[in-house]
Formats: structure tokens, sequence, C-alpha cells
């Protein structure tokens, strides 16, 4: 529908503006062609006035003038008398515009959503069918948020435009007549004055003589306005002003200016760039000129300057264009979007006309404009035009309207009927004559200038000019009942016409739009008077206010009215924005919308074929003639949207078959070709005999579009291509297993895709690359993608090697019921070298296989060899996939862009059996291609894409090729598929170099980095070079012993750095450090079995580097996946206590007491794998702080030996480490402790052991990481008193390293498994963590139980106050009491008996503590009594003491007792609290068992 840029009272009031003549003197032409521009065309972009304007009027009243235009135009006289109809050429005028203005390829699609439907407007239905494409919907933009469809139809307002320019200055209304002239003389000129009387005597001579019907004046005192134009670059500027002072004295200053110009100089501004607001304007008027020539021949006019309207760029249509010779040139064409084919016809006619047309129109088309001025004369010259306006034009304006209003006051006081019967009597008023051309049935009177009800009319058409809509109303509706009365209905029509817009254009005015006075004028135009043309142009004034206020109906009802049999061009277009009023209404008619679309394409089709209304003998136009159909063909396609998928397959099938049909025989074999391809791709619901013959009529037309020496394939429409799906493969595809080799995953294109195993992968990935950069991952990093699919990020362009296939699986769909016969199958590219030239071809060369595809030559493998599939069967209804391949053999980038085939109908039934059956479908065979385009993910990221639909780049289909890189292979040897728990079992890697590139660098990085090791250096024991020589050694460095076994421990002293990586990525150690072309290398690994029973997914990605640096591809990876079964073997618990032995009985734990650590072992294993019995064979411990001592073995068992569901528990005694080691310069070093429990040895602090041990804690430590960071975050989160949480955090971190242990044991044990009547022995190692005294630790991680569902707070609440754990300050002080076991005493002799007891206070923290000692015995209810039963303490009762960090301090007492017996000495109760915490009050100390004493009498 035709759209506004402005809105619809801009676009009336724009439609009526002042006209202003302009008269110039030939020096002034020439200071103006300096510019390539006349006067008029030099004032044309500066005719809008950015300023209000204010009149009064006739009651003395401010009237606003808002954004006013003036249309300044160069005299023109004809002689010849208006016409009442379009002449010939004004309708091929019109019919050009609108050929001119058919839809631009490429335009952006507009979609209205009306019910149900959606509607797709767009030249696209023209080029390639979009409107019936399956897949249109992925195109489209809809846009939903406006209640006014958007679609626009630029070739109805050009034509609207161009028609509203083609108005004739009639006698009946005054609003394009001219008001003033403006006369302009060059400052350059001898006398100015002079030529100022001569162009002021040649206006009056041109508007008082008659000779002339045009151009026609508003007002017999013309506004004559004098302008001096001074050119700065050669005129003398003070004569200049000096003539001005003498024009300001005779004209006075308001009708008079001085115009400064040309300003700039070539030799100073000469490469300045200037802006050039006239080209816009300009080129549209070259076939203006021509057509204006034309006309002036026939009809024998004089012109005095090509008419130039200074519109307005940004108004898409309006009548204040209008020239004044319009009697001979009627059509202004000014439309923006009329240019390729005018342009044309115009080049053409300019060769014919040459030398016969206007100086001045002839430089219009090429050149710049305004070359001589600068952006002050810019200035300058809308500084005048203002000036003009408001200090001239609307003064005058103001005064006529005065004048006019006093002349029809005065007459106010007479009566009708006296006033007439005056004018009757004495000759006044209406010429009693009839008009010549117009007899007065039909247009009824002329009045003469000087009659009233003119002067009524002329008052009202100065009020609208000048925004008086009110007054001018006022006026309209007199002037309307005078000619009424008079019969004068011509004049009536005119008046109730703009009557209408008055009303319509008053601001906040209750008066409602007329609706029936347009109705009444239409109708009088065209059925009284006879005059189609302004009938039009009411009904185009009409339609749009009625538009405007949302009466679609209205509107609709208004344009079909005007449809007639005269003119098929008007009626198809009006028909056409009838149909859009239908759709647009609040509950859209779509099938009216549709009918009468169909209507207007049919009349669009008549004015193409009927050559009559283009009365011409031009070849062109004559060709350009039939060119409507295209319209015809917009319009059939638009309404077949209704019918689209609403279930009527059948008949949209035949309508594409007949839009092909008529698309053919109008020369369009592109959109013929596309309306079969519709029919083809849509799911029919057509027999299969049906589809199998729309298939050969497209093949038929197909073959006959493109002919037989056709070099450029055409796109196939079967079958169809899921793009999306589309997978694209880099590199060889996976060798299989040889032999005992089990080869590496890898991906291949038989995987599917799974999101978080690629983000898993990534991870390792980029663990890698931080590790072979020094921990810094490089901003350029970009993990590596072998097969990329529609989930893959696809935004930058892939890196693929030269020598390495690219494989690009294409999935196939047959949407028919007829099966097809694709052959000769490959893909299409385009190859372009990078910018490093070769001997033979220049860098940045093109290739392409498309061109020899297409002439059927072979393909350049010289370049990149292509993979051909011969046959190709697709089945009915077929889904089918084809891997095709590509092989680059130069470096640079590659575009897959589509696959080229042969298409053809599979022979079925007897067509197939006969000699001439398989002629035809030989011939029926159709060399083609498809394109692969692949539109990307939706962009959703800013404002404008939610906004929008936005797509991003796909790139997966243009790899860019890379010098060659090296590729390597890994092969596993006796990896086995079941492990035990803990189970250590050796395998082998074979590596291999299958490149030409030396590789190095060569690391990896597994999921779990616990479950295999290759060993280092320093550690690794000397191992078997081949697999087979290997079978029944032991993945242990193992050392023969000949002492009891665990009565001596051995102690090493390791650094975690010399096992493990901070990383957790693991270099592979090969020699050298470099694998060259062609060689492989085989190296041990160690496996051990995971902690957890089941079954485990393992994922390795091996890592290598190019020796040569600075590549493209800094590295490559290999991914390889393994699923191990774990068995259950062996569950260990240990726990650890202090021991009650004095500190002067273990000297070496001075200060500490013993420490006991018990270790209770289970076989959980129920024979699973032929498992016999296991045998525990060695106890390691590796701590930095603590290390195992001595094994107690009462019973002096040699061996431990566990069958299923037995247990045995082990004791050991541990100790520090000595202080030289604690103190040493590497923290980081373990003490490896060995206890061996048979013959034999294992070095614990070796490969595999210490390896596997290493891993399993740095595995713990990171898990214990995440969760105190989780831990630690979600208690940040609530808020609370800092300071108390930060104190009692502090006391229980001092509490809690009093019962630290940091103590891990490795247990070693053996297996003994029957397998194929063959025993084998197993080897396994499990670890327990020892934390915490007290605390049992396990070799099974506890299961992870559910977390409670907590209830949404919505208020914070304060945490509660954190109390330190009292079991843990309650081991601040050990104690012991050292006293004698039996005392011997005379109680005869001596009643009381004083036995001396030695209090030990051990510190165990590592900070100062306050001691309070009580010796006094407590009752039943809690009282301190100072005797217990016959024994008591003597002396002092209480202490208070303070120890120091880890002191001892022995306390002496004295115990009394009265009467021999056994007594328990452990009643004192020991208090203590941290020093530095005063607040607090003491806790009770934990004390030892009981402690007897045996008291004997002599």
């Amino acid at each position: 529908m035709a759209q506004c840029v402005q809105s619809i009272q801009e676009f009336v009031q724009d439609s009526f503006v002042p006209m202003v003549a302009v008269l110039c003197s030939e020096e002034a032409l020439r200071v103006t062609r300096k510019n390539n521009l006349n006067f008029a065309e030099l004032l044309r972009p500066f005719c809008r006035l950015t300023s209000e304007g204010h009149i009064r009027d006739p009651n003395n009243q401010v009237q606003v003038v808002k954004n006013l235009r003036i249309c300044v135009n160069n005299v023109v006289t004809s002689p010849s008398s208006a016409s009442t109809s379009l002449s010939p050429a004004q309708r091929r005028l019109l019919n050009e515009v609108v050929l001119s203005c058919q839809p631009q390829e490429g335009a952006v699609t507009s979609v209205t959503t009306a019910g149900n439907y959606e509607l797709n407007f767009s030249d696209d239905s023209l080029n390639a069918s979009t409107p019936w494409y399956s897949v249109w919907r992925e195109t489209l933009s809809e846009i939903k948020t406006s209640t006014i469809f958007t679609v626009t139809t630029p070739w109805f307002e050009a034509y609207r435009e161009n028609f509203l320019q083609s108005m004739p200055a009639s006698d009946h209304e005054f609003l394009n007549h001219y008001l003033a002239c403006l006369l302009v003389v060059s400052s350059t000129e001898e006398v100015p004055v002079e030529q100022f009387l001569r162009l002021s005597q040649e206006q009056h001579r041109i508007q008082h003589s008659g000779e002339y019907t045009s151009p026609k004046w508003f007002i017999p005192n013309t506004l004559k306005y004098y302008v001096l134009l001074h050119d700065m670059s050669e005129g003398n500027e003070q004569r200049a002003e000096t003539v001005y002072e003498d024009m300001k004295q005779r004209y006075g200053s308001q009708g008079c200016y001085l115009l400064k110009m040309n300003s700039r100089t070539f030799s100073a501004g000469q490469d300045e760039q200037m802006p050039d607001p006239w080209c816009q304007y300009l080129h549209k008027n070259i076939l203006r000129n021509q057509d204006t020539l034309d006309e002036s021949l026939t009809a024998d006019s004089v012109a005095v300057e090509n008419s130039i309207c200074g519109a307005d760029v940004n108004s898409t249509s309006s009548t204040d264009e209008v020239s004044s010779n319009l009697q001979s040139h009627p059509l202004q064409l000014d439309s923006s979007s009329s240019s390729g084919n005018l342009h044309a016809l115009a080049a053409i006619n300019t060769d014919l006309k040459k030398g016969m047309r206007d100086p001045d129109s002839s430089n219009q088309a090429a050149g710049s404009h305004g070359a001589c001025l600068t952006l002050n004369d810019h200035d300058r010259i809308r500084q005048f035009i203002q000036e003009f306006t408001f200090r001239g034009l609307l003064p005058h304006i103001e005064k006529n309207i005065r004048q006019l209003n006093d002349q029809l006051v005065s007459r106010k006081g007479l009566s009708r009927s006296l006033f007439t019967a005056t004018k009757k009597w004495f000759g006044g008023g209406k010429a009693p004559e009839k008009s010549i051309s117009e007899p007065k049935s039909t247009c009824g009177l002329l009045y003469p200038p000087e009659a009233p009800e003119l002067q009524i009319r002329k008052m009202a058409d100065l009020c609208f000019l000048v925004q008086h809509y009110e007054l001018a109303y006022s006026c309209y509706h007199t002037a309307k009942k005078d000619f009424v009365s008079d019969q004068a209905m011509l004049y009536a029509a005119g008046a109730l016409e703009m009557a209408a817009v008055s009303a319509f254009l008053q601001g906040g005015a209750p008066r409602p739009y007329p609706a029936h006075y347009m109705d009444t004028a239409i109708q009088t135009y065209r059925d009284v008077c006879k005059n189609m043309v302004l009938a039009e142009r009411c009904a185009l004034f009409s339609a749009e206010i009625l538009k405007s206020q949302g009466k679609y109906s209205e509107a609709a009802t208004l344009l079909i009215k005007m449809t007639s049999e005269d003119s098929d061009l008007r009626s198809a277009l009006l028909l056409e924005q009838a149909a859009h009023c239908f759709i647009n209404m609040r509950n859209p008619m779509v099938r009216k919308f549709a009918f009468h679309m169909i209507l207007a394409g049919h009349r669009f089709s008549k004015a193409g074929q009927n050559k009559e209304e283009y009365q011409t003998t031009n070849p062109l136009v004559v060709k350009q003639s039939g060119e409507q159909r295209r319209h015809a063909l917009r319009c059939y396609c638009q309404a077949m949207q209704v019918y689209r998928e609403r279930g009527w397959s059948l008949a949209e099938d035949h309508i594409n078959f007949t839009i092909g049909r008529q698309s053919f025989t109008l020369g369009q074999p592109e959109n013929a070709v596309a309306a079969f391809r519709q029919i083809l791709v849509s799911d029919s619901r057509q027999t299969a005999t049906q589809q199998g013959a729309f298939l050969r009529e497209y093949l038929y037309v197909h073959k006959n579009v493109m002919g037989p020496n056709e070099i450029s394939l055409a796109q196939l429409p079967l079958p169809c291509i899921h793009a999306s799906a589309t997978r694209v493969y880099f590199g060889h595809e996976r060798r299989l297993a040889e032999g005992e080799k089990q080869a590496a995953t890898h991906v291949s294109l038989d995987q599917e895709f799974d999101q978080d195993l690629s983000a898993m992968w990534c991870s390792l990935e980029e663990q890698l690359v931080a590790s072979a950069n020094r921990g810094v991952i490089p901003v350029s990093f970009q993990p590596t993608q072998c097969c990329l699919n529609s989930q893959t990020d696809n935004l930058r362009h892939p890196l693929a090697v030269v020598e390495e296939p690219v494989i690009v699986e294409v999935t196939f769909r047959n949407p028919l019921k007829v099966s097809l016969a694709l052959s000769s199958l490959s893909l299409l590219w385009w190859f372009t070298t990078d910018s490093t030239p070769s001997k033979e071809k220049a860098a940045g060369e093109t290739f392409t296989n498309e061109e020899t595809c297409a002439v059927g030559k072979s393909h350049k493998d010289d370049v990149v060899t292509t993979e051909v599939i011969q046959d190709f069967h697709m089945g009915p209804e077929e889904t089918k996939t084809a891997r095709l391949r590509l092989l680059p053999h130069r470096t640079g980038q590659l575009n897959i862009v589509g696959v080229v085939y042969n298409l053809s109908a599979a022979p079925t039934g007897k067509s197939a059996e006969t000699e001439a059956g398989q002629q035809d479908l030989d011939v029926l065979v159709v060399w083609g291609k498809q394109d692969l385009k692949i539109r990307g993910p939706r962009l959703n990221l800013t404002k404008e894409d939610k906004m929008v639909v936005r797509h991003g780049p796909d790139r997966r289909l243009e790899p860019i090729i890379t010098p060659p890189m090296p590729l390597m292979e890994v092969f596993f040897l006796q990896f086995p598929t079941a492990l035990l728990c803990g189970e250590i079992r050796k395998a082998y890697v074979e590596f291999c170099n299958v490149s030409g590139v030396p590789l190095c660098g060569l690391r990896v990085a597994s999921t779990h980095p616990d479950f295999f090791t290759f060993g280092s250096q320093a550690t690794t024991p000397l191992t078997p070079v081949s697999p087979s020589s290997a079978e029944n050694c032991s993945a242990y460095k193992t050392l023969a012993v000949s002492l009891q076994p665990g009565s001596e421990s051995t102690e090493m002293l390791v650094s975690a750095k010399d096992f493990s990586q901070p990383s957790g990525v693991m270099e592979i150690p090969i020699e050298g450090g470099t694998l060259q072309p062609g060689e492989s290398t085989q190296l041990p690994l160690w496996l051990r079995g995971p902690d957890q029973e089941g079954v485990h997914e393992i994922n390795f990605l091996f890592y290598y580097e190019s020796t040569e640096k600075g590549l493209k591809i800094s590295h490559r990876v290999l991914r390889h996946t393994v699923f191990i079964c774990a068995s259950r073997s062996l569950s260990v618990q240990a726990s650890a206590c202090r021991s009650s032995v004095p500190p002067h009985h273990s000297v070496e734990d001075k200060g500490c007491g013993g420490t006991l650590v018990f270790i209770d072992v289970e076989n959980i294993n129920t024979s699973e794998g032929g498992v016999r019995e296991f045998h525990i064979v060695q106890v390691s411990s590796s701590s930095r702080h603590w290390r195992l001592h001595k094994y107690i073995n009462p019973n002096k068992e040699k061996d431990c030996k566990l069958s299923s569901r037995e247990r045995a528990k082990l004791c050991f005694r541990a100790t520090r480490c000595k202080p030289h080691q604690t103190t040493s310069d590497d923290l980081e070093k373990y003490t490896f402790v060995d206890l061996n429990l048979g013959n034999e040895r294992i070095i614990s602090s070796s490969t595999p052991c210490g390896d596997f041990f290493f891993r399993c804690c740095r595995t713990s430590e990171f898990k214990q990481v995440d969760l105190v960071s989780s831990m630690t975050g979600s208690v940040t989160k609530s808020q609370g008193p800092l300071s108390v949480e930060r104190r009692d955090s502090d006391i229980s971190d001092i509490a809690k390293k009093c019962n630290e242990m940091d103590l891990n044991m490795i247990i070693i044990w053996k297996a003994y498994v029957v397998e194929d009547n063959k025993q084998l022995i197993l080897e396994g190692q499990l670890h327990v963590a020892l934390q915490t005294m007290g605390k049992p630790a396990s070799s099974l991680t506890p299961k992870e139980e559910a977390q409670e569902m907590v209830l949404l707070k919505f208020k914070s609440e304060l945490p509660p106050p954190v109390s330190p754990p009292s079991a843990e300050l309650s081991q601040l002080i050990k104690t012991n009491l050292h006293y004698p076991e039996t005392y011997t005493h005379p109680f005869v002799q001596d009643s009381l008996c004083l036995v001396p007891v030695t209090l030990i206070l051990s510190n165990c923290s590592l900070a100062q503590v306050d001691v309070v000692i009580d010796l006094r015995h407590r009752n039943t209810n809690g009282e301190s009594v100072e005797v217990h039963g016959s024994f008591s303490w003597v002396g002092q009762t209480q202490y208070r003491l303070q120890l120091k960090a880890q002191e001892v301090l022995g306390l002496t007492l004295r115990a009394c007792f009265l009467r021999p017996g056994v007594y328990n000495l452990n009643t004192p109760r020991v208090l203590a609290k941290l020093t530095d915490q005063s607040g607090m009050s003491e806790t009770s100390q934990q004390t030892a068992g009981p402690a007897l004493i045996i008291i004997n009498n002599v």
C-alpha cells in the first residue's frame, strides 16, 4: 500500500504551496551557469523554510505558518488551451513511471500478519518465487507491532506523484497560479536598474497581454521581488552595495535583496569536497525535458526555460511541483525510484533531438553542481529564501487577503437576489457565453476574472496556502453555495473538494471530515463534467485521508468506484490499493484482498497488451509496453499466498503450474523454473504418476531454458538438502586396529555429537595448551574441532591441513513418491591461494571447479582433488547421506559452495524396458547444482538482535588450508578392559608419526589423571623393552629382604615434583623429545583400577606440536576413550589414637607420647574374576610430618592372607619425622617409609607406586578445595558479625591442629587369580589418608547423599553463634600419672600413708595454654570435697599454670591413704583454655583410663 514519509496532513499541505515565477537576465544566467545550474535550480534545495512565519487575518489575529515550502519555477509561456483528459504522451509517461518502479531486486522482504495468514510483499516473488518457497518462513522478518500495514508500493507512489504534477492550471481554482515573480539581475550589468525595468515589463506583458494561456497568475497585481545577483569571484562588491542601496530607495527594503554567491575559487579549494544537494533534484529531469521537447514541437510552443520545481526531497508526492508548461508538458516525472529504464530512454533520444534542446537542460544530467559555492553561499541562499518569504511573500498574501475580505464584507449588506439582479442588469458577474470546449450541461458557466464568486475562491485559496484552514473552509463553503445556485458544477466541485480538505486540516477543530463533500465532488467531476483527471485527484486525496482515519473499507469502496474501462493502468493501480485496504482493516478481509489483487493483475495484463494506449512510434517504448505484465504476475503471486498452506495442495499445484507457464511465455525462465520447482519440493498429495509427470515437465522446461550451450550450472530443486545437518570432517578417517594393537578412537563421522563431551574435551585442551605455554592460555587459542556440525562453534574459519582430506557429509531427502537417479555427484568449490607465491602460479589466484563441471571437463586435480560418486539412487520419500571428499594440494582459502550432479527420473515400470523409453529418459537428464548455504545461529546479544531476527555466520564450509602439520597415530597394547579396584597393570603405548613433518612437545591430559602414569625418568624402574617379555614381571620395583617382617622400617625422602606436575598434565618421555617422520616408539604405561566399582569412562587427550613455530595451527590433539569395568577388591579403614605410655618410655616421640595406628582390612571381593585370596605384602606411609615406626605383631605372623569376606586388623606405631627433615629447605618433600610383611620390599617411592600415590593425593586435595570453596561461598552470602566468626574460626583451627595427623598410608596387596587353568598374580595398592586423631578414614570414598531442599527465604537471618567444638578444646592438654603400682606401708606404726605421685602435663597445641588443676573431689551433687573415701590429696589442692606451645611439665603431688586397698588415682580435674582468649572459660580436659595403685599393709 502507498506510504507517505510525511504525515497525511503534511502530504496534503505540501500538495498545495505558493507558486513563485522567475525571470532572469542573460548576465544573471551566466553567473548561475558557473555552478551548472540556472537560478530556479539554484534555489530548489532551500525552498523549505525551517522557521515559523506569521500573518494577521482580517480579524487581526496572528496566524502561525509552520513548515512552509514554496515552489520556484522559470517562466514558460504557451498559447495552447487546457484539456480535460490525459494526452497519449501523458499516458505513455505515466506507464513508463509505473514500469520503471518495478520492485527492486534484493529489497528487504515485508511481511504482514492478517488473521491466520502471513503475507509477503517483495520483489523476490518475481525473481525467485520466494512467496511460495517451502522455506520462506525462514527468510521473512515479521512486522507485527504496527497497526498500519508497512508494505509500500513505490510504483503507485511514483504514479500518484507524477499524476499530481500533471494537473493543469485551470480557471476554476487558483492554487497553482503564480503569486509572485522574482526578477534577477547581475551586478555586473552596466545599468542593473534598466534590466530590472525590462524584466518587469516582460512580466507585465506575459500576464496582461492575453497572448498566453500559460502561465496563469493569481492576482493582477503580482508581487515583483528584485534580486541583485553578485558574483564574488569577479564582481565589484562596493559597486554591488551601491546598486543595492539605490534599489532599496526605488523598491523599498522589503522588495529587493542582494544575493552574493560564487565565493569559492578553484585554486584555493580544488581538492575540497563540497556537498551537492542539487543532484537528488536534478537527476530526474532528463526524461521530463525530452518529453517537454516532444510536446513542445507538437504544439509549437515557445519555451523561455525549462520548468524547474523546487520540491522537497522528503515529500513522496505533491502537486506544488507543477510547472508553467503543464499545457504542453503536463507530466513532471519526479520519482526517486525512476532511474534505470528512463535513463536509457533519455540516452537514446538525446542523439535524435540534439541541437533542439534548451542549452540549460543539457548540463543537468552530468557534472557536479554548485562547484563555485561555499557553505556560506548555501547559508546566503537559505537566508534569501527566508527573507523573501517572510518580508515579501507573506505580507503580500496578507494584504491581498485583507483587500478581498474588505470587498466581500462591503457586499454583504446587499441581498442575494438584489445582488444577482444588479449583476444581470449591468452586465456584471458571469459571462453569458458558454465554454467552447465544455458545454453548459457538462461544466456549467465560466466566470470572468472579476466575478465576486471567484474573489471568494481566491480568498479561500490564499488562506489555504498560508494554513489558515478555518477561514479557508468558511470561504470555500460560501463559494460552494454560490456555484451550486448558478449551476457552475465545475466550480462547485472544486469548492467542495477544497472545503473537505480544509475541514480535515483544521487542527483540533470539532468539525469531522466531510467525506460526503468528496464523494459529491468526485461524482460531479466524473459524471457531470466528464473530467476524470480531477476526479482521480479528488479520489486520491480522499482515500489517503480515509486511510489515515482507519476507514479502510470506505477508502477501498472509493478506489473501486474510480475504476473504469478508459484506463486499464489507473484501474489496476487503484484496485491494488483497494486490496491493500482490505488487508489493513481491523478484521482483515484476506479473501477480498486476494480477489482484488487478481482483478488488479488482470487489468495490469490488459494495460500491457493494449498498445493503442501508448500512441508513439518509439520502438523502445513499444517493447516496454508489454512489461506491465510483470506487475500482473506480481499481483497473481501475492494473491497466491492466501491459498498457500491452507490444505489446498492440489489447487496450489495447479496455480503454480499455471504461473510457471505464464512466466515462461513472458520471457522469465527463472520464474517459470521456480514455479515448477515449488511443485516438486512441496509435500504434494498428487499421485506418483502425476508427480512423475510434473518432474518430466520440469526437466523439459529446464532443459529448454538452459539450452545446449549453457556454460553456467542451474539450480536443481531435487533432492532436498538439509543444509543445517551438514557435517564436515577434517583429516584422515581412523585406522582400524592391527592385530593386538588397539587404535585410538579419536573423532569420526560415525560418532554422535555430545555438548557435554565437547566441553570436557575443550577443558582438557585448555590444560594442555596452558602447560605448553608456561601456564598461560594464549589469547588466540581456539579449541580444536575435527568434526563440525550445527551444534559446534562455526563463527570462525576452520583450519585444515594440506594433503589431508576434507570430508563433507550431505543429507539428501527425496520428497516425491517416485525414485530419483543422481549421477556424477561431487562437491563444488572455490579455492584462493594464499599470499605465498609459488614458482608456477601467482599468489592470490582463484580456482573453481564450477566451470569445468559446467562444460563437462575433468576436475582441477592439481589444486584440489574432487571425489565423484558415479551413481546415487534415492527411493521414494527416502532420506540418505552422501560423504564427499576433497583433497587440497595447496595452501589457501577453500570455500565449499554446493554439490553438482545429473538429475533424472529413475527408470520405472515398462518405460525402462523399451528402447524408446530409455531414450526419453536419457534426454530428460539435467546437469545442475545445489548450493550449500548454511544459516548460522540466531543472534541474541544486543537489543537490535532481540528485536529482529538476525543470524550469525556459519563458516564450517570455508576452511583455511594451512601448511603441512605432523600427524600422529596412537596404538595401545595389552590394554585391559577390567580391573580390580586399586589394581596396578602395565600396558604399552605406541606413538607413530605418519606425516612428513617431525613432531615434538608430546603431552597427555585425562579426565582421570589418577588412572595412569608414564612414570618419571628419575624413579622409573627398568622395564622390559617389549610387551612379550613382561608377562611375569612385577609392575613394582622390589628388593629381596631377609630381616624379620615389619621389624625395621626403611625411609626415603622424595619430592612431589619428581612425580607430578601442578597442572595435572603429563609430559610423555619420548627419546630426544622429537618423533621424526615415519618413526614410532613404544612406552610403558601403568594403570591403576579406579577406587569405586562400576564402569568408568576414561578420556585421554594427546597433544603434540610441530617443530616449526609460527604456523596457523599451533598444535594438534588426538582423542581416545576407554571404558574400564572396576570390581571390588579390599576395603581398608584406619584410625589413630594417642598412646598412654609416659613420655620417658617413648624417647623417639618426646612430647607427644606414642601414637598407635590401627588398620582394618576386609576382603569385599565376591570371587569376581576368579580371585581366590588377597595377601597384604606391605604397608607404606608417606607424609611430610609423620611416619610409621614399627609393625606391632603379637602373634608373629609372617603373612596376612584374606579370603572372601575375611577381615584382619594390623597395628602400627607412628611417630613424627625427625626435626632436621621438617626444617629442610624443601617443605614439599615427603618421607616414604616401607614396612614389608613378606620376604620382599617394594620401593614405594618409585614408579608406579609413588606416581599413583601423588596423583590420588592431588585429586583428593582438589575435591577438598572445591568443597571448602563451595562452603565458603555459601557462608559469605549470609550477614553477620565477621569479627566473631573470624575469632571462632581461629580457635577452631588451633584446636584442630592438636589432633592433626597428616599421615598417608599405602597398602600394597597381591591377589591370586585362576584364569584358564592358570594362576595369575595381580598387584595393587590402596590409599588411606589419616587427617585427624580419633577420626577413622577409609579407602572407599563415601557415596554422596542428596542435599535436602532448603526453603526459599526472602529475609536474611543472622547466623547462629559459632561455638567451638568441645571435643577439640578438651584435647589441648594430655595428662599422665607417674606413680608406683604397689606401695607397702606399716599402718600399725603410722596410720597415714603418703605416696608421691607425679602428674605429667603435655601441651599438644601450638599455642600458649592456661591450665587449672583442681585436686578436690566432687560428691554426687557436684560439690567439691577434700576427702574421697579413705583417699585424699594433701598439700596444695589447686594449681594455676601456663604452658607454652608443645611444653611438657611435671607436677609433684602427694596422696594420703588411711587403710590398705586398691585406689584410683585418676581424680584430678584439669581445665584449660587458650591464653589469648581471655573471654572464654576453661574447658575440662580428657583424662586417660583409671590409674590403679595397690596399698599393702606390713
